[in-house]
């Protein structure tokens, strides 16, 4: 991943921010899921999606005839993109957090080309579940007319990072309360086939691959 330097937009708690492209690009790699906030007709608005990082770019997609999908192209946007890593477990309640990676993209998005949606589709598909697009068959005309595919370079960003132990007051050292970091983790447990699925057909490789995958994201 390349891109320009970051930009800091907050001067709150400052040692948690990071300038470091390897740990952005650490973060990014470690969720499929972002958060778009923009400004609307109707007010401000913020939705979830899945995204990935494709050739230094943001990409996102959903429908054609998506209103929100309409309002996002040609004007700043901001993107969350933020994994729970932990608890912070402290002797005092006041003391306790959580660990976190959370970064935020900032940026126009532009539509991406007929010429190169077919395939950025494909490695999106492949980003959210690897090998997948292998196994399906291709996307149908009408399917590509009907899904819109946007990207936003990776020009201004920002990152935090909260990762340490528990910073209890001298006084409640010496207590009995335990103190620590829980680390947390969901790895996919279990795939479930379609009640509809045609008797016969095993789980395919690219998903018992996530049932082996920390996290289920590669």
């Amino acid at each position: 991943m390349s891109t320009s330097q970051p930009i800091l937009v907050s001067q709150r708690m400052p040692e948690k921010m990071v300038r470091d492209e390897e740990q952005f690009a650490s973060l990014c790699a470690a969720t499929t899921l972002a958060h778009v906030a923009y400004s609307s007709p109707d007010g401000p608005r913020i939705f979830p999606t899945a995204f990935a990082i494709l050739d230094d770019r943001l990409v996102i997609h959903g429908s054609t005839g998506s209103r929100w999908m309409r309002h996002l192209v040609g004007q700043p946007v901001s993107v969350a993109i933020t994994k729970l890593d932990g608890l912070v477990v402290a002797r005092s309640t006041f003391e306790s957090s959580v660990l976190y990676r959370s970064a935020m993209v900032f940026g126009e998005f532009s539509i991406v080309g007929p010429d190169r949606a077919e395939s950025l589709l494909a490695r999106l598909s492949d980003r959210l579940i690897p090998g997948r697009s292998t196994e399906v068959r291709a996307s149908l005309r009408k399917e590509l007319a009907a899904t819109m595919l946007l990207e936003m370079p990776l020009e201004q960003w920002s990152l935090r990072v909260s990762d340490g132990w528990p910073e209890d007051e001298e006084p409640d050292l010496s207590g009995d309360a335990w103190a620590g970091v829980v680390r947390l983790g969901t790895p996919a447990v279990a795939a479930e086939s379609d009640p509809n699925l045609r008797a016969g057909i095993p789980v395919p490789a690219s998903v018992t691959r996530l049932l082996e995958i920390p996290n289920g994201v590669v």
